[in-house]
């Protein structure tokens, strides 16, 4: 069971810190990798931290368990916290997000994906990301263009 599921169990909705990782994943072109969501939205490969592991560690299982692609040479660009990252889910839940940003164009693999994670992927110039995009993550792809590697 994932831990932050294992905790809902004991809090319910009431608030939770939740440590994740995402990966912008470049091209060398400027684009950016981002997959469409079940629910529609685009947004960066990632997820939330299970006990134990390390931010590097979740970038990349959830690079591999999203999108199937194995990434190396993961560069820190940012770690985002604080108030301005609460959210209360439409079900009810709420959290504060604490997201390690990482960047990286090394990757190997085919992409490959499973519907009830992702619906498509595909690169995208990060002067024109798609309007239906996770907020936080355009934020993120930001950063890339103060990245000097």
């Amino acid at each position: 069971m994932e831990y932050y599921k294992f905790l809902r169990q004991y809090v319910g909705t009431k608030p939770l810190i939740l440590p994740g990782s995402v990966v912008i994943i470049g091209n060398g072109r400027g684009e950016v990798l981002l997959q469409k969501r079940p629910e529609g939205r685009w947004g960066l490969p990632g997820g939330l931290m299970e006990l134990g592991e390390s931010f590097e560690e979740v970038a990349i299982r959830e690079v591999r368990e999203e999108i199937g692609l194995e990434i190396r040479n993961l560069k820190l660009l940012h770690v985002f916290s604080g108030k301005e990252f609460y959210t209360k889910a439409p079900n009810g839940d709420e959290f504060y997000s604490v997201t390690a940003v990482f960047y990286t164009e090394d990757t190997e693999g085919i992409l490959e994906f499973q519907p009830s994670e992702t619906l498509e992927v595909r690169f995208f110039p990060r002067n024109r990301l798609p309007e239906n995009m996770v907020g936080s993550h355009r934020r993120f792809v930001g950063l890339v263009e103060n990245f000097d590697g």
